[in-house]
């Protein structure tokens, strides 16, 4: 059975599609019935006419869904209001919430309702379930793989357009910590901005420092040591340490400590995360983590 912090609870046919586990989740219910009614007509589960003209419409079916590989959900309110768009009357039991690790044959969910909605509202269900639980699996396994360092892993901007909030938010159901949501949110001077300022890292500093009145965090991406002793020198919060070997990021990590939080990005795979984190780095950013996961393998059943 799948690792379990609460207890299943049974969601009753009016309760509001949305994570009743807590307020973590992204997006308003309303935004969760929106945003999956447009898959739904995306996908005609409205029009499903190999259900209409096979199932009979007073047929009642039980039917579980199921975890077919060890991995951690994310996405669970989604696959909910997929089936209750469908079926205004099904009922559900949730065995694992967002957040759970599950193993193989583990039931994330009960559900009970006309077997036409829960055969129509299938593959829209699976598909926001699987590909968020995806992102979260992946997320857990680069967590574990820098356990016992001060290292912690982070997501990036690489997402699905549209579903930035969706993916961060199963980055952080696995146990990952989210960077800069968008380009509003923080201050990242990239080197292409060091570039338009001739390479000038106290003056892009600067720059920002009085463009607002307001307390603003400001990083800034380092290739080498020289730029983090500039970015240090600079009053800079954090630098980004691009694509280094590990020499350089020990020297960095020396340079920089007392003063800034350090970042180590580019090209961090699981084979390379635990060497990386044991240069003392303070975050470690993840593009695969949302731009190259695959799909939790999961799948509805028949009772």
């Amino acid at each position: 059975m799948a690792d379990q912090p609460n207890p299943p609870r049974r969601i009753s046919p009016s309760e509001p599609p949305h994570y009743a586990g807590g307020s973590v989740f992204p997006l308003s219910d309303a935004e969760i019935v929106t945003l999956v009614r447009s898959a739904l007509d995306e996908d005609r589960a409205f029009d499903d006419v190999t259900t209409l003209a096979t199932v009979l419409s007073v047929r009642h079916q039980r039917s579980r869904l199921v975890a077919r590989a060890p991995g951690v959900l994310a996405g669970v309110p989604l696959a909910l209001a997929a089936f209750r768009l469908l079926d205004e009357r099904v009922e559900i039991r949730v065995d694992a919430e967002d957040g759970t690790s599950v193993r193989p044959d583990s039931t994330v969910l009960f559900i009970s309702g006309h077997a036409r909605g829960v055969l129509s509202a299938e593959r829209v269900a699976l598909n926001f379930l699987q590909r968020l639980s995806g992102i979260a699996t992946l997320t857990q396994r680069y967590v574990e793989a820098v356990r016992g360092t001060q290292t912690a892993i982070l997501d990036t901007r690489k997402t699905t357009p549209n579903w930035r909030r969706l993916e961060k938010y199963a980055v952080w159901c696995g146990g990952g910590v989210n960077h800069r949501m968008d380009l509003a949110a923080a201050v990242l001077i990239k080197d292409n901005h060091l570039v338009a300022v001739d390479g000038d890292v106290a003056m892009a500093v600067r720059r920002v420092r009085e463009f607002t009145d307001q307390p603003v965090a400001v990083q800034v991406e380092c290739d080498r040591p020289e730029q983090v002793r500039a970015a240090v020198d600079a009053g800079a919060d954090s630098v980004l340490l691009d694509n280094m070997t590990l020499d350089q990021l020990h020297e960095c990590v020396a340079l920089a400590r007392g003063h800034c939080v350090t970042e180590a990005s580019g090209g961090v795979t699981l084979a390379t995360v635990r060497a990386i984190a044991e240069t003392g780095v303070d975050r470690i950013s993840v593009g695969a983590l949302t731009h190259s996961a695959g799909a939790l393998d999961l799948a509805l059943d028949f009772d």
